[in-house]
């Protein structure tokens, strides 16, 4: 299950007013009822929004504010003692490059100031090159680009660029925008890096389009299929070697506090992070079905209407905060994996999926909200052949949370009928009879720790007063949606339906015999000590992730085994992780969080608090 484009995306949520009420009970087990409202005691959240890895020895390494930005780079244009100093300051996708060459040249005072979107080609000749991975309007269906990013510009205009530097012959030189060192290799390098989530936020905002393009109105999921396709892979394969020659790193996520750090610091940086746990920074995210635990538990804005999506462990599109010197600098985590694949992944892990990281983590929350989509993902060999993709989304729903009425549909009832079910769907599609799933679908009462599997090809569906855990494989926005309860999405759109596609991918034969047997609660006991027990919780034999689930009261002992490990603390208020030879400072867990142990880390353990009962759910990749 993945964000719909359209739903606005907020970062870690409010900060809580003065005296606001939080909940309270034992930690995960908070019993909301339909409407969300608990009348339970409340306790303290202490979910961290703004988790932040401490970069050593960097005091002094990083400035806030355009005037101090300015003040550290016309020192380092000084240092150089050039006559003539390019300063190139390439950008990802979803900056503002305009706002920073305007902001730069106040600064620098530049000889010659340059745009370098002015030497991409036209919007027509970008479109043509783009359209054979984009696959119409539909807002979901595109194939995977292999574009380099020099295909997006025109050689004239960038020899007369390059004429333009070379015929100055003193001063500095600033040369803004995606693909600057087109046109110079600077001697000195800025990189104006974007996380997604944020470049996702201002598409829905209008107020940015896709790369070359000027289609800041075209509706969002669109742009965002276009950014996920082609943009953002075409960005990452030509950011990759700048991290490592940059001698700054500009953070406009937040565009009212810039900041600048020097290249080694964020280098150091990402250096340190995949040698440690780490958590990345979750982004909430409303939907029309969603819920109210999660402004519970995770301190979000009360007066939101509801939080529908974490995403707390999505690589490709949250950010990781590095603290250098007093500051906080957001970068994509998706850097850590570019940079440093062996070291977070593993040699086995890397050998099969590249700079890719394979296993995603999130929650869903329909407590007190609405039952989400009844939807399929698709097959291997469908994925790999219409998008493109090397695997599919084989997923899990962890329970962290149930209400009383709890369910969750899985696979099909017994004997039913096929022919009527496809007609029933289409003919409810068109404005006919509203769709009854109860009549076709199987039906499975959902508690607290339960674990569904969900191999890509069955049919499924979380209920309402549900708190999810999804627990799979990275692939995340082919879902394709059969029935959505005749409601809109948050811009007050229909959301898309796949039943064609849907058909195409549905395992009829998974029906409630096989599901009872093979997808449900499939716990078998590994090992037990002496206040601990380790228990395997799926996934499916067809997919690569398994699941090990940990319950202790002391101290656990762990291993990354050459491969990433991601966990989530879904029982106890907090945990310590440590290393037993003292490899990395103690890292504090709180209940909910997600956190990832890169596999460099090797062995390492878990200390639980003082009293009560504790368990992590474990994600990795099978050997």
């Amino acid at each position: 299950m993945r964000a719909c484009p359209e739903n606005k995306l907020l970062s870690g949520g409010r900060a809580r007013p003065p005296g606001a009420p939080l909940r309270n009970g034992q930690p995960g087990g908070l019993s909301l009822p339909k409407n969300g409202i608990s009348g339970h005691a409340r306790r303290t959240s202490s979910y961290d929004k703004f988790p932040i890895v401490p970069v050593s020895n960097s005091g002094g390494e990083c400035v806030s504010g355009w005037a101090d930005i300015g003040r550290r780079l016309n020192q380092a244009v000084v240092k150089l003692q050039r006559k003539k100093t390019v300063v190139v300051v390439d950008c990802y996708a979803g900056t503002f490059e305009r706002d920073i060459l305007a902001e730069l040249a106040r600064q620098l005072k530049p000889a010659v100031a340059i745009g370098a979107w002015e030497a991409l080609c036209g919007e027509d000749e970008i479109n043509r090159l783009c359209a054979p991975f984009l696959g119409g309007d539909d807002p979901l269906f595109g194939r995977m680009s292999d574009l380099e990013l020099q295909r997006f510009f025109d050689v004239g205009k960038l020899e007369a660029m390059r004429s333009r530097v070379s015929g100055a012959t003193e001063g500095s030189i600033l040369i803004v925008g995606v693909g600057a060192r087109f046109v110079h290799d600077g001697d000195l390098v800025i990189y104006a890096d974007m996380p997604r989530w944020e470049a996702q936020r201002r598409q829905r905002r209008n107020l940015i389009g896709n790369l070359g393009v000027a289609n800041h109105n075209e509706s969002p999921g669109l742009k965002y299929k276009r950014s996920f396709f082609i943009d953002w892979r075409v960005c990452d394969r030509w950011k990759t070697p700048i991290l490592d020659r940059m001698d700054f790193l500009l953070d406009t996520t937040r565009t009212d506090d810039p900041k600048l750090a020097t290249g080694s610091a964020v280098r150091r940086g990402m250096e340190e992070t995949v040698r440690r746990p780490f958590r990345l920074v979750p982004f909430f995210d409303p939907g029309p079905w969603g819920g109210q635990w999660m402004k519970e538990v995770c301190d979000l804005d009360r007066t939101s209407v509801n939080f529908a999506w974490c995403f707390d462990c999505v690589p490709e599109e949250n950010s990781l905060l590095l603290g250098i010197g007093e500051h906080r600098v957001e970068i994509p985590s998706i850097n850590l994996v570019l940079r440093h694949p062996r070291e977070l992944l593993g040699e086995h892990v890397h050998a099969r999926f590249g700079a890719e990281f394979p296993i995603r983590f999130d929650l869903l929350d329909t407590m007190g909200g609405g039952n989400l989509s009844l939807q399929v993902h698709p097959l291997d060999g469908f994925i790999r052949e219409k998008f493109g993709m090397k695997y599919t989304q084989d997923e899990s729903y962890y329970m962290l949370d149930a209400g009383a009425d709890a369910k969750v549909w899985l696979g099909f009832k017994e004997g039913f009928d096929r022919e009527a079910f496809v007609a029933d769907l289409k003919a409810a599609q068109h404005g006919g009879k509203e769709f009854e799933p109860s009549s076709c679908v199987a039906q499975w009462p959902a508690g607290k720790h339960d674990h569904f599997l969900i191999p890509a090809g069955t049919i499924h569906c979380s209920g309402a007063n549900c708190m999810v855990l999804e627990i799979s494989a990275t692939p995340y926005i082919f879902t394709f949606k059969l029935w959505d309860w005749n409601r809109l999405g948050m811009d007050g759109k229909p959301r898309p339906i796949n039943i064609e596609r849907g058909m195409e991918n549905l395992q009829w034969d998974r029906t409630a015999d096989i599901v009872k047997k093979k997808f449900i609660n499939r716990i078998e006991l590994i090992a037990e000590g002496d206040g601990w027990r380790e228990e395997s919780t799926g996934l499916h034999e067809k997919g690569f992730i398994e699941t090990r689930r940990h319950w202790f009261s002391k101290k656990v002992h762990h291993d990354a085994g050459g491969g990433v490990n991601v966990l989530n603390l879904i029982e106890g208020n907090e945990v310590v992780v440590e290393s037993p030879t003292n490899a990395f400072p103690p890292f504090t867990v709180h209940y909910a969080e997600t956190f990832v142990v890169p596999a460099a880390v090797g062995p390492y353990t878990i200390r639980p608090g003082k009293n009560g009962k504790y368990a992590t759910i474990k994600a990795r990749v099978r050997s």
